[in-house]
């Protein structure tokens, strides 16, 4: 049985894609593989591989979740390495705290855990912190640059996130492929 490795996720509006696009010319020759224009979103929950029927069930579970919350704004803030307090391994361009996007999240979790029937997901431990992978390090070449970059600007972009989509990831060689299987609307 073919299993699918998917996640939850907020898309990105295509003017904010060229726009982070744009950013990522200012660190053009560092060591790093920069992410792809439509690769760009941000994570609510890594969910992992899961059968169809899995998909069916995580469909319905976001679904229901959806339907109780409203489009909001999304502010994007600084671009820096990630993930803080420990060694770069991304260039990342941070979002703000948003009770809305919390909320969202956090009502996805507990929906997907009440309805795990199989046991296919399991919750991180780790804090959300809401973020756009923009680059991932080349480690072995990024350890070797004699100084390393500071990498740190503040921005300000904004766009109005309406809905969840849920993604689907190909890895390969040349890095991960994403595709959406579905898109949810916020409806409240």
């Amino acid at each position: 049985m073919k299993k699918h490795r998917v996640f939850l996720a907020i898309n990105l509006p295509e003017l904010i894609k060229k726009k982070l696009l744009d950013f990522q010319k200012d660190w053009a020759d560092l060591p790093v593989r920069w992410t792809k224009k439509n690769n760009l979103h941000i994570t609510l929950v890594f969910i992992g591989y899961v059968s169809n029927q899995e998909i069916l069930e995580i469909l319905s579970s976001s679904k229901q979740v959806c339907q109780k919350h409203q489009p909001f704004e999304i502010k994007l803030n600084r671009i820096c390495l990630g993930p803080p307090g420990r060694e770069a391994r991304m260039i990342w361009i941070e979002g703000e705290k948003n009770s809305q996007l919390a909320n969202l999240r956090n009502d996805l979790e507990n929906n997907l855990l009440k309805s795990d029937k199989s046991g296919y997901w399991e919750k991180e431990n780790r804090p959300f912190s809401p973020h756009i992978t923009l680059a991932r390090m080349r480690q072995w070449q990024w350890r070797q640059l004699a100084e390393k970059p500071q990498i740190e600007k503040e921005v300000s972009l904004n766009f109005l996130a309406d809905s969840v989509e849920l993604m689907e990831s190909h890895l390969s060689g040349g890095g991960s492929e994403y595709a959406i299987l579905e898109s949810i609307s916020l409806e409240k």
